[in-house]
């Protein structure tokens, strides 16, 4: 049997100290910390002997993602240097995209925080079904059919994606449950985390699920 392994990685921490909803707008970069934690987990994959042999990396077109990207990209390619391989580029996909959420550029939290306005709250009304932008089913579906498509251009061997929180745990809830639907306060998908996906070449299904928090300590 021979196997495709798709690792999903989720950004490092943003830079956004007036706690805005940033969703898809531009200008959301990472911090410091969400910087050290890009580079922490580009670490470990060039340490991993399966994810440093990675040959794509994919990405979010938003400004988070394609920062860790970057510093993933660096480290994979010190690695294919030594090995004498081409070195890699990013390939960005818009179906690895942040979900679509009404309240962007709303603040949260704080002052008046968007969610809890009164106008608002019925946006909130099913966290398991969201009402405030696409559904959970809308996510997986377009994160299914990135994932599918390259495990049949890249069948036996291993690529990385880089992503956000929301597609990477809809899509997995999806595996594992059966459904995308899921309680949003209940994911484990922690900042740059890799969380492995293995398929059988055969079935194109997914035969393990490997989750890995290389950034947890970062501070």
């Amino acid at each position: 049997m021979t196997t495709t392994k798709v690792s999903l990685v989720r950004h490092g921490e943003v830079f956004n100290p007036e706690h805005v909803l940033y969703e898809r707008l531009p200008g959301f970069h990472l911090s410091d910390r969400g910087q050290r934690m890009a580079r922490a987990t580009a670490r470990y994959i060039a340490q991993q002997p399966s994810l440093n042999k990675a040959v794509a990396v994919f990405s979010s077109p938003l400004d988070r993602t394609r920062e860790t990207s970057q510093a993933i990209l660096e480290a994979l390619n010190e690695k294919r240097a030594e090995r004498d391989a081409k070195p890699l580029n990013v390939v960005f996909d818009d179906r690895i995209i942040e979900a679509g959420n009404e309240f962007r550029g709303k603040r949260i939290g704080h002052g008046d925080g968007a969610v809890w306005r009164k106008g608002n709250i019925h946006l909130l009304r099913n966290l398991w079904k969201p009402s405030w932008g696409e559904t959970y089913q809308q996510i997986a579906q377009r994160v299914g059919d990135f994932v599918y498509e390259k495990v049949d251009e890249y069948p036996g061997e291993h690529i990385i994606v880089v992503s956000h929180e929301s597609p990477i745990w809809t899509f997995r809830h999806l595996l594992e449950k059966g459904r995308a639907e899921h309680n949003m306060m209940m994911r484990h998908t922690g900042l740059a985390s890799v969380t492995t996906i293995t398929f059988d070449d055969a079935t194109k299904l997914p035969i393990a699920i490997e989750y890995a928090d290389p950034a947890a300590s970062v501070i």
